[in-house]
């Protein structure tokens, strides 16, 4: 296995490597071989070589500098994306992804086009949140923390369904873009960390394979739990 951790020193808000860590720990316990690049503006890399590219979340100015160096590298990655390999955008890294992004300046940033939603920021105050999400892909639930300042509309097929906190936008209760395989959520924690069946999920399809062992993960299932059970007390 190819990993491609892709701006890991601008893009690494929330201690987002732990999501790339983890990963690593999965494989290696499981006795799946497997090596990590690490690449980051101006450098070389041809997306087809690896098997996941892994971005994760920055302060907006550094989501639109990594959108500037990444855009002469776009028909590459759409072609990644359409081919079904896996990928994982946490926080608003996902965003470069649509359209256009609208800064709370009211500057427009176009986005890579990949999909067709539109994001527009704001400036008056952060929306945040503890959050519940539940997804078609397992029957656990997944918790976390989100941050942004960003509403998102256009969105076709989304990741998750909000059971608690925020989503997408003030009007709809989904969270997050699949494409294919590749998958952008603004969940942070680090989200596969905090949540060992989605990481058992993403390592998959990375793989191929439907069962990989988890059991590595002792503490971070009893984080979990001890997380879901602490957060379900403020929905009840």
């Amino acid at each position: 296995m190819k990993i491609l951790h892709l701006y890991y020193d601008l893009m690494d808000l929330y201690g987002e490597y732990a999501n790339i860590k983890a990963l690593e720990r999965i494989l290696s316990f499981n006795s799946i071989e497997y090596t990590t690049d690490k690449k980051t503006i101006g450098d070389t890399f041809e997306p087809g070589e690896y098997d996941f590219i892994y971005i994760g979340s920055g302060t907006e100015k550094k989501q639109k500098i990594i959108l500037e160096d990444i855009r002469s590298r776009s028909s590459q990655l759409r072609e990644y994306i359409e081919s079904g390999k896996t990928a994982l955008f946490t926080g608003n890294s996902f965003e470069i992804l649509g359209k256009s992004i609208t800064a709370a300046d009211g500057t427009e940033y176009e986005g890579l086009g990949i999909a067709d939603f539109t994001v527009t920021e704001q400036n008056k105050r952060r929306i945040t949140s503890d959050v519940i999400l539940s997804a078609d892909f397992t029957d656990r639930e997944l918790v976390g923390f989100i941050n942004k300042c960003s509403e998102i509309s256009g969105i076709r097929e989304h990741l998750f369904r909000v059971v608690m906190g925020i989503g997408d936008n003030s009007e709809e209760a989904y969270e997050g873009i699949r494409i294919k395989n590749t998958l952008g959520t603004h969940l942070t924690g680090p989200a596969m960390m905090k949540n060992p069946h989605f990481l058992g999920y993403v390592a998959s399809l990375i793989t191929g394979r439907d069962e990989l062992s988890t059991d590595c993960f002792s503490y971070e299932k009893n984080g979990y739990e001890v997380t879901l059970s602490e957060l379900k007390k403020l929905t009840s």
